[in-house]
């Protein structure tokens, strides 16, 4: 989710910001065998998901504070299991950013996939971004170490709520937390059994568009100083994005795909989101590039590539994404370190707007690469 914002360049550093919204520019020790492509379609349309409530039992919402220099910070999550289950596997499930970021994306994917029965009883755990979702906000100076170090220690840090299954983990991750993910297992800070990567995105909303010129920086820097202003940010935060207008006219143009799937309960329930304490510091690190996991595609190829024969990664790539975030999304058909690779509909929420379809491909995934080996 991103601002609507106009930048000009100009021998001196200015901003303006449009009267009418402008179109919203969010960005949004095996070996594996040569990289499989496939294309998967649907005619589900927005169809709900058929699970088996009886199976399952309710989700089990909890917070675990995050200790992150002088701060304590309640983090969200939510776990989704089988009623009774025996033992089971871990799957985390990481929200994609944006100024709306929420568990509630994931729900539907990770109550399909718990309720199958297979070799594996599989457990879901999602958990909301510090500084976003139902998470605390504070007023950090957020970048996309301080959300490493977050996912990391979520994951390993011994009071975690999944820290004992650290070396046995799956992870989904949504756009920028698919690249943060990823990043993070490069540099042998995490370990996973297995990655998918949904819309994975690495450039915030306004360097995917604008660049990063030293000018353009500039101005990133001063929209994102003005945003966490104590009186003029929360002014500019409601104009432009935490309005329920605004909220509608992004999800249309490019975070859904079919503009008929936008319903009003979705818009209601992200608009409350944006009224939440602190809302606006985060969205304005994202938006200005702050939370980019790398700085050029050839770094973003680059992690993939790393995983080569260490990890089996899975890339879920949307037909109806934005022009800029699919170019990005394509460049990784057939790279190195992709071990499959999935065109799906939708555009920067495929797991919510389709549920069912990448409910479905996900679990080909663990069936392919954790089932056949338990």
């Amino acid at each position: 989710m991103a601002l609507s914002a106009i930048f000009y360049t100009s021998s001196s550093p200015s901003l303006t910001l449009p009267s009418k919204n402008h179109r919203p520019i969010f960005s949004h020790t095996s070996c594996f065998s040569k990289s499989l492509i496939v294309k998967a379609s649907t005619t589900l349309g927005n169809s709900k998901l058929s699970v088996d409530d009886k199976s399952l039992g309710p989700a089990k919402t909890s917070s675990w504070q995050w200790k992150f220099k002088d701060y304590l910070i309640n983090i969200y999550y939510e776990e989704h299991e089988k009623s009774n289950s025996d033992s089971s596997k871990n799957i985390l499930m990481v929200p994609t950013i944006s100024d709306v970021s929420t568990v509630e994306e994931w729900r539907s994917v990770a109550r399909d996939i718990v309720q199958r029965v297979g070799k594996v009883n599989w457990r879901a755990i999602i958990v909301d971004w510090p500084g976003l979702g139902y998470s605390d906000r504070p007023k950090l100076d957020y970048n996309a170490d301080v959300m490493e170090k977050f996912l990391v220690d979520f994951i390993i840090a011994p009071d975690s709520p999944i820290s004992s299954s650290a070396n046995d983990l799956v992870v989904f991750g949504g756009g920028h937390a698919a690249t943060i993910t990823l990043r993070a297992a490069k540099q042998g800070l995490l370990k996973a059994k297995a990655i998918a990567a949904v819309a994975p995105t690495w450039a915030g909303p306004l360097p995917i568009v604008f660049g990063r010129e030293s000018s353009m920086e500039t101005r990133y820097g001063l929209l994102r100083g003005t945003l966490r202003a104590p009186a003029v940010g929360w002014m500019m935060y409601n104009m432009l994005v935490s309005n329920e207008k605004a909220i509608e006219s992004q999800y249309k143009s490019h975070v859904y795909a079919n503009p008929e799937n936008v319903t009003p309960g979705i818009v209601e329930s992200r608009y409350a989101l944006t009224k939440r304490k602190g809302a606006r510091y985060a969205p304005a690190a994202f938006l200005t590039g702050l939370l980019d996991p790398v700085q050029s595609r050839e770094e973003f190829l680059a992690l993939f590539a790393d995983m080569e024969g260490k990890i089996p990664v899975m890339v879920l790539s949307t037909e109806g994404s934005p022009k800029r975030s699919k170019a990005e999304m394509e460049a990784l058909k057939g790279a190195k370190g992709v071990s499959k690779f999935v065109e799906v509909p939708g555009a920067l929420l495929p797991q919510e707007e389709y549920p069912i379809t990448i409910a479905e491909e996900l679990y080909w995934f663990l069936q392919e690469n954790i089932e056949i080996k338990a």
